[in-house]
């Protein structure tokens, strides 16, 4: 029996085949790229990746009134890194316009998270102005990976590579990832642990590479959890995307960076 990711990424096939039958048109976005990287290298804090969530398939609907304009100059106000927007929209309710009005409105670097499977959705996230997109380790075979990490440095953007447990992990090393995300929920099974992170973070900081924590951060106690494992930054997506004052929650987040001194 297929996982939700299998099925997800399946759905995503038929819909890049559709996508390249229709030919549709990409103008380059104007605006300058911005470097998640130097964010997360720079920031004083373990960095927050605030994301732009209407749904998920494990949760349905999460908040589907909110503009993603306006929720972007928030994020920014409240004192977010970057921000994430899902671009799935039948998993997910997200879309490219989306994107696109959060890079009109701030000016943050901004992670186009996706089920990426092809090069056209790199070329459509660099249209809607994207900084960064997502490849997700388990999603592709390494070949394929590595292929669409080379692609996507070509056109100027950044990339998060996902991992979920150690296969993923030398998939990311193997093709020299610079940032790398670890996501606690596992995509099989959508149940949510911090220890993933826990257990992979020493790794990933091991090997060099930047390290982002992703799903499940509710408290500053998990932000904290993550820090101590390596976390350069996190990813929180339905925690913002339902707080009732989001600058309140933002402090409350903001956790001081372990870094070690070999480290630049």
């Amino acid at each position: 029996m297929g996982t939700i990711l299998d099925s997800i990424i399946e759905r995503k096939r038929v819909e890049v085949e559709e996508l390249k039958k229709a030919g549709v048109d990409m103008p380059v976005s104007q605006s300058k790229q911005r470097s998640l990287i130097k964010a997360l290298r720079e920031s004083k804090h373990v960095a927050i990746i605030s994301e732009f969530k209407r749904a998920s398939p494990s949760k349905g609907d999460i908040n589907l009134s909110l503009d993603p304009s306006e929720q972007a100059k928030l994020y920014a106000r409240a004192g977010a890194s970057a921000i994430s927007v899902l671009t799935d929209e039948k998993g997910f309710k997200g879309s490219f316009t989306d994107l696109k009005k959060v890079r009109e409105a701030v000016n943050l670097p901004i992670l186009c998270k996706d089920f990426i499977v092809d090069q056209i959705q790199i070329e459509m996230a660099r249209s809607a102005g994207a900084d960064v997109i997502l490849l997700i380790a388990s999603a592709l075979p390494e070949e394929k990976l590595a292929e669409l990490y080379e692609y996507a440095s070509e056109k100027g953007l950044e990339c998060l590579v996902e991992i979920h447990d150690e296969t993923d992990l030398e998939k990311a090393l193997n093709i020299k990832a610079a940032i790398i995300g670890i996501n606690n929920r596992d995509l099989k099974s959508f149940e949510v642990n911090l220890e993933n992170t826990e257990k992979l973070g020493p790794l990933v900081k091991k090997e060099g590479a930047l390290l982002v924590s992703e799903s499940g951060m509710k408290t500053r106690d998990d932000i904290v959890r993550a820090a101590a494992a390596g976390a350069d930054g996190v990813l929180i997506g339905e925690t913002f995307m339902t707080s009732g004052d989001l600058i309140k929650t933002f402090q409350t987040f903001f956790v001081p960076i372990i870094r070690d001194h070999h480290e630049g």
